[in-house]
């Protein structure tokens, strides 16, 4: 794909979403670190649903720490893989209160030391609480960015590093919350719902099925 097809389907992805946003819900960067903590093989409405009861009670690293890892459970017992989740949230917030000042850190090697946060989840909290240029590639982006030839790559780390590359510059920013709602809404895994997709026409998934 070339750098004016890029440059277009951002464009149209900007255009229909000038202001596209998580869809977790989070107010501050502590919230959203431990919402996407908790989202690892869970849906985001799922997260929400746990974190509504969850956050009111507790939203500090000091307060989430004193539940330690039973009383944390009872909040997110409705997440899949919750008994590991709360182990790692408790470590987490003890490292944050010890060793950052109870504040979110913000550079990837500090945050992916800290328990259940790995690349994929040190992006989102870089992008979306602080907003650095980073892209998480979740399942959605890779089969996006691989469908449409966007950013072809056969490991999540090739895509990251193409979209980062050749994802235009005054795009970037928001690139990947477009491409994670594309694939959630509309370039779906099973079946792509071409027929109503604003990037169709640039699409070489399209293109390639229409010659076949």
């Amino acid at each position: 794909m070339n750098a004016a097809k890029r440059l277009e389907i951002f464009r149209r992805l900007h255009e229909d979403n000038p202001e596209p946003k998580t869809e977790l819900a989070y107010s501050t960067p502590f919230e959203l670190l431990i919402a996407v903590v908790l989202s690892a093989q869970a849906t985001d409405v799922g997260v929400n649903k746990a974190t509504a009861r969850l956050y009111p009670v507790a939203n500090t690293p000091e307060a989430i720490y004193a539940l330690g890892v039973e009383g944390l459970s009872a909040y997110i017992r409705t997440i899949g893989l919750f008994n590991s989740k709360a182990k790692n949230v408790i470590e987490t917030c003890r490292l944050l209160i010890e060793l950052h000042g109870s504040e979110v850190p913000q550079t990837r090697e500090a945050l992916e030391a800290l328990p259940g946060v790995g690349r994929k989840t040190a992006n989102v909290v870089l992008n979306t609480a602080f907003r650095q240029p980073a892209m998480a590639v979740d399942t959605h982006i890779f089969r996006v960015s691989n469908r449409t030839g966007i950013a072809p790559g056969k490991t999540v780390l090739e895509v990251e590093k193409k979209l980062m590359k050749f994802v235009p510059k005054d795009f970037l920013l928001d690139a990947h919350h477009w491409l994670i709602l594309h694939g959630r809404y509309v370039c779906q895994a099973r079946k792509p719902r071409c027929g109503s997709c604003r990037i169709e026409d640039l699409c070489e998934y399209k293109l390639k099925t229409s010659d076949d």
